[in-house]
């Protein structure tokens, strides 16, 4: 006799966990059309598939199949039987447009950082770094060894930050310091933002030398090498002195609550009187709400991004409550917490020395 107990699924509730379990197979099409340059190759106008094959040096049956599941996905559109043009969207994954997610996407979709992801229910169980069980070293240490992976990584990264480049120096008032140290910035890209907004304020890079690779070139682009300099280190060791505003941008997530510790202390270390940590991350609310508008602009993402740090470094996203813990080990006070709403799901987060 059935349970009639237990109500019945309905179509949305079964179309949710539908979408999830394909979710894996998305991400591998926006890769594969990465790789074989559809957005580039289909370009302004619309194309047909078989013309898009032949540019890609692909089938045209199996190309028609990966371009309409692209349009299924809202990033190609087919205006008749197997021709196609790129969406808004779609636009992204061109490299040469201004706002490119390509090398996120290579990134995130990495066969390096997939497979610690098939682990999840082992980190959960036992707290480890799945990451490092599956290469036998840990995340960063696997970049070093890997200079292709590492610049894809460097990449990544800078195509991540953009959005905030542009929005943070419209949120925080830079101009009231004089010097502002960007911990772990790998190639500029978010202090050049802060600079090119604050004429009058000069910057530090600060960032492993394998991090700081591609931040010469960031520099010159934006005609700071009279403003910024670069420093090579190690945050765990120390970071600069000689700034009176401290910055840092999805940097703590990537460490454990020890680690974060260690990193902060640095910089209080090193803060003169008046001085500054500002902070960059998202902040998780206390309970999960989806009725909210953070969450639902953010669709879980944020979550997702917790047990990415879980898997692949041992990292962590954290609550108001988590930063205040950690900022009080550190000899420092956390004094506000402001959206950063022009670039969610990312939150100001200002320290001071106790």
């Amino acid at each position: 006799m059935a349970n009639t107990d237990v109500p019945a699924a309905g179509m949305a509730d079964r179309d949710l966990i539908v979408r999830l379990a394909f979710g894996s197979m998305a991400a591998q099409t926006l890769r594969a059309a990465v790789r074989l340059r559809v957005v580039e190759l289909v370009g302004d106008t619309p194309r047909r598939a078989a013309e898009v094959a032949v540019d890609a040096g692909a089938e045209p049956q199996p190309m028609t199949r990966l371009l309409r599941a692209l349009a299924g996905l809202g990033l190609l559109k087919e205006h008749a039987p197997d021709s196609f043009s790129v969406t808004p969207a779609g636009a992204l994954l061109d490299p040469c447009h201004p706002d490119s997610l390509t090398s996120f996407v290579r990134m995130f979709t990495e066969p390096a950082i997939v497979r610690a992801w098939e682990h999840l229910d082992g980190s959960v169980r036992t707290g480890d770094i799945a990451f490092d069980a599956v290469f036998g070293t840990d995340f960063f240490s696997h970049l070093a060894q890997h200079p292709e992976l590492s610049a894809e990584f460097n990449a990544a990264m800078s195509q991540a930050v953009s959005e905030t480049a542009a929005a943070l120096p419209r949120t925080f008032d830079f101009g009231r310091f004089t010097t502002v140290t960007d911990v772990g910035g790998g190639d500029g890209t978010l202090l050049a933002g802060v600079l090119d907004a604050h004429p009058g304020v000069t910057g530090v890079v600060f960032d492993t030398a394998q991090g700081l690779a591609e931040a010469p070139k960031t520099l010159e682009r934006h005609g700071l090498e009279g403003r910024c300099s670069l420093v090579a280190g190690d945050f765990f060791r120390s970071v600069p002195k000689g700034s009176d505003l401290y910055l840092m941008k999805s940097i703590l997530h990537d460490w454990t609550d020890d680690q974060a510790v260690t990193i902060l202390s640095h910089c209080r270390e090193v803060l003169p009187p008046g001085g500054l940590i500002l902070i960059v991350e998202p902040v998780l609310p206390e309970v999960v709400d989806t009725n909210t508008e953070a969450d639902v602009t953010d669709g879980g993402i944020t979550y997702l991004s917790d047990l990415n740090m879980l898997v692949n470094v041992g990292g962590r996203e954290r609550t108001r409550k988590d930063f205040e813990d950690v900022c009080h080990r550190a000899g420092l006070s956390l004094t506000s917490v402001t959206p950063l709403t022009e670039a969610a799901p990312f939150s100001l987060i200002e320290a001071v020395a106790d």
